[in-house]
């Protein structure tokens, strides 16, 4: 087979898409032979207009392109070398919903881990205590204790005063004989302790099986609590430190 040439000039072996570029073959013109001198034309003739020029098309996307062309203007085909234009990857749009943190996540305060509850106090009406107060207000009836758990190390007993700012922890209100600032009850983590805060009334304190006290705690000094001591503050009130409950522990984790 003999060795054609294609629109571009490239001599191919196949007859049907050039080797080189892959132009078709057949837009190709078959080499004419030498004409015969044309004979002299007089200075006055007017010179023939070039005929048009046949467009070759793409290869690959069989657009019309001029003929010399480096690229196809339709698809980027390369006539010069045949290569084939490069599929183009579409930009990736950003999910702003995705890479935006979540705000709620993020301004959201720590969670603090939750601490078991290993102590509480009660509070008592004790009829007892208020039959030995010099008090004229009536004594409530007694009942069940007012549980109070002790979660801090440092706790005041007292009665709530807005004007003044004072928030016990261990509230007594009901019982006016208890001031305002009464008692601190404080703990190293295995031992409590109590101390009057110059109270009016005073603190007292005693084991449950012996005599209603009847001395009271020395302001700012602190007494160590044993595991029966009652600590009496006011007309009636009767407080008690003990451990929680296994249900206490369970129902009162905070």
């Amino acid at each position: 087979m003999s060795a054609g040439t294609c629109p571009q000039g490239h001599l191919s072996q196949a007859d049907d898409y050039c080797d080189v570029c892959g132009a078709p073959m057949t837009a190709a013109a078959p080499a004419a032979a030498p004409a015969a001198p044309a004979p002299a034309a007089s200075s006055s003739a007017t010179p023939a207009a070039a005929g048009p020029t046949a467009e070759v098309p793409c290869p690959n996307c069989s657009l019309p392109n001029l003929p010399g062309a480096l690229f196809c203007e339709g698809c980027g085909y390369d006539f010069t070398t045949g290569a084939l234009p490069r599929t183009a990857v579409p930009a990736t749009v950003p999910d702003v919903n995705a890479a935006a943190p979540d705000a709620a996540v993020t301004l959201s305060a720590p969670v603090a881990p939750a601490v078991p509850l290993e102590w509480v106090a009660e509070l008592w009406v004790d009829p007892d205590w208020y039959a030995e107060q010099d008090s004229t207000e009536p004594c409530p009836s007694p009942g069940l204790p007012v549980s109070v758990p002790l979660t801090v190390r440092s706790l005041l007993v007292g009665r709530v005063s807005r004007s003044r700012g004072i928030h016990p922890e261990i509230d007594c209100d009901g019982d006016e004989a208890v001031s305002r600032r009464q008692a601190q009850l404080t703990t190293d983590g295995t031992r409590w302790f109590v101390e009057d805060l110059a109270s009016s009334n005073g603190t007292y304190v005693g084991p449950a099986s012996g005599p209603l006290p009847t001395v009271p705690l020395t302001p700012g000094q602190r007494r160590e609590l044993a595991e029966d001591d009652r600590v009496y503050v006011g007309a009636w009130t009767r407080l008690v430190v003990r451990r929680a409950t296994p249900e206490e522990q369970v129902s009162g984790v905070v």
